[in-house]
């Protein structure tokens, strides 16, 4: 087979590379990974949350690996030696097709030819421009359609796709760890080691949990909880997000209208109607970045004021110190516009909605089950208690008429 590559990993320690899965994470389509932040937005709260979508594949890969051996040795027989090989390959590729900014940029808004990054990443492993494609159908002939079956969770044991994807998979066990290490969040954590044991697989091939593990499960359940409400739902990150697809959504109306000229990245994300996987394939973070700093002198007040924004990190809209659910955003809303235009600010830009919504853990066809068939949340009461279906709202305005505007929404709901 020939030499293997040993990356050093902040979270893993060593993580192995065969040649044949160096030879995939060496191809530009996987490459430009590197170039893509986890966290989107977050490092402007965390500013050590730099990490990429690169070093999280590498991490899934590894976990994956390490599951299938222990799962195989515990169930002789369960599992092939293709399907032994396909499914670390499957973790390893399962964010090949994340856009810029990752799920924040997942919109159409921002994206021309909007779809979401599994349909990108199954066209990008197909796709004949794309050098992935070539390598893959290389070293793995008709295996890739497995693989792609695998990834999709069609057609194969439920269990080899619940390793990529499900509840309790490689992809949510890497970057939760991976996330709090790199915020700096201290939530508690949870047992890697413990949780990968306790993971077995049904007669009616799913994975299921030990139930002499439950504890490990919900360690697992609440840091994932935690990290939502501290990393992911951060009022800056809710905010900067915001931001963002405004100033590109702005952008595209500039573009379109003759005011504004695109770099060709630019463009291909959005005004190209009919971009290809290839060219797709082509578009990282960096000219983003790139782009709305140049942006931040433009005429276009609006543009510029997202842009400037972003840019220096000055000026931002302060989020109203009050929990607000639908209903109640609702009731204030339209008295919240009269108040933000009497003031002379512009209600469409300087009054801002960042919607929260978590499903928590929901226990429904994909649950967490244990080996009796019981869906864990029937087991334990902590994960019964931070299953309800979480919805709330953030609301930023000027920091000139936060105050008067929190005076009228109290008076308003009281």
């Amino acid at each position: 087979m020939g030499d293997k590559r040993y990356i050093r990993d902040a979270l893993h320690g060593d993580i192995i590379l065969p040649d044949e899965i160096r030879r995939i994470v060496d191809t530009r389509s996987f490459q430009r990974l590197r170039y893509i932040q986890q966290l989107a937005t977050c490092h402007y709260a965390f500013p050590s949350a730099t990490h990429s979508r690169f070093s999280h594949s590498l991490g899934a890969f590894h976990l994956a690996t390490r599951l299938i051996e222990d799962l195989r040795e515990r169930f002789p027989g369960k599992i092939s030696d293709e399907d032994a090989r396909l499914v670390p390959i499957a973790a390893l590729l399962h964010d090949i097709g994340h856009p810029p900014f990752s799920h924040m940029f997942e919109t159409p808004e921002v994206f021309a030819t909007f779809a979401d990054h599994e349909d990108w990443g199954r066209k990008i492993l197909l796709d004949k421009e794309c050098d992935i494609s070539g390598v893959l159908r290389d070293l793995l002939g008709d295996s890739v359609e497995r693989l792609l079956s695998i990834m999709e969770g069609k057609d194969v044991p439920p269990f080899l796709h619940e390793i990529v994807s499900s509840q309790l998979d490689v992809d949510r066990f890497d970057y939760l760890l991976r996330d709090q290490l790199v915020t700096g969040t201290d939530v508690g954590g949870f047992d890697l080691e413990r949780l990968l044991r306790a993971i077995n697989i049904s007669d009616e091939n799913h994975l299921v949990v030990s139930i002499y593990s439950i504890s490990a499960v919900e360690a697992y359940l609440v840091t994932r909880w935690h990290m939502y409400q501290l990393v992911y739902f951060h009022k800056l990150n809710m905010l900067t997000s915001v931001y963002y697809v405004r100033a590109l959504s702005r952008a595209r109306e500039l573009h379109e209208s003759g005011d504004l000229p695109l770099s060709l990245k630019m463009r291909d994300m959005l005004s190209n109607r009919n971009l290809t996987p290839y060219r797709y394939s082509q578009l990282t973070d960096s000219f983003v970045i790139a782009d709305v700093f140049q942006w931040a002198d433009h005429d276009d007040s609006i543009l510029s004021g997202y842009a400037k924004r972003l840019s220096s990190r000055d000026d931002f809209h302060k989020r109203l110190r009050i929990e607000l659910n639908p209903k109640q955003l609702e009731m204030v809303w339209d008295s919240l516009i009269d108040l933000v235009e009497t003031s002379g600010f512009d209600s469409e830009h300087d009054l801002i909605h960042a919607p929260l919504r978590k499903e928590g853990y929901l226990p429904y066809q994909e649950g967490i089950h244990l080996e009796d068939g019981r869906d864990i949340m029937e087991a334990s009461p902590l994960i019964e208690s931070i299953s309800v279906e979480f919805s709330r709202s953030m609301v930023f305005v000027p920091l000139e008429i936060r105050e008067r505007c929190e005076e009228l929404v109290k008076s308003i709901l009281n």
